[in-house]
């Protein structure tokens, strides 16, 4: 079995946003040579998730509405977590939406379904973060 590690670096310059990486891990898939195996993508910071769903827009804006309505930023200080910061909602924005996933590598490719699309969500951007790309297999 072989492994490959690669890392995508991030800095967004708002507090919140949804890259959709899937072309990224496509090309890391490419580099790592591996045809059947598992691509693990993880965000390596606790104020970010790692996610699949659909690029349209209209949902994007749909789970930032819901996200702050379920933990809005301000004020910051109903957070206990925000006495000397202000990410107490970052921090429960990705417990909901996810750490990492998990996508399987058939015949070289990732094994998505018709419409998904991997995506990095940020909720305490304007500093460099980085997320982990493990594949493995064959």
């Amino acid at each position: 079995m072989k492994s490959f590690t690669d890392y995508l670096t991030f800095s967004t310059p708002e507090r919140r946003g949804y890259l959709n990486i899937t072309s990224q891990v496509n090309a890391a898939l490419k580099k790592s040579g591996i045809k059947e195996g598992l691509c693990l993508v993880n965000a390596m910071h606790i104020t970010a998730s790692v996610y699949i769903n659909d690029d349209e827009a209209g949902l994007i804006q749909d789970y930032d509405d819901w996200l702050e309505k379920l933990a809005p930023h301000e004020p910051v200080s109903r957070y206990r977590h925000n006495r000397g910061e202000d990410n107490g909602d970052a921090h429960l924005k990705r417990q909901i939406m996810g750490r990492e996933v998990v996508v399987a590598v058939t015949e070289g490719a990732l094994d998505l379904g018709p419409w998904e699309q991997i995506f990095y969500g940020e909720f305490d951007g304007r500093r460099k973060k980085r997320a982990l790309i493990k594949i493995i297999g064959e």
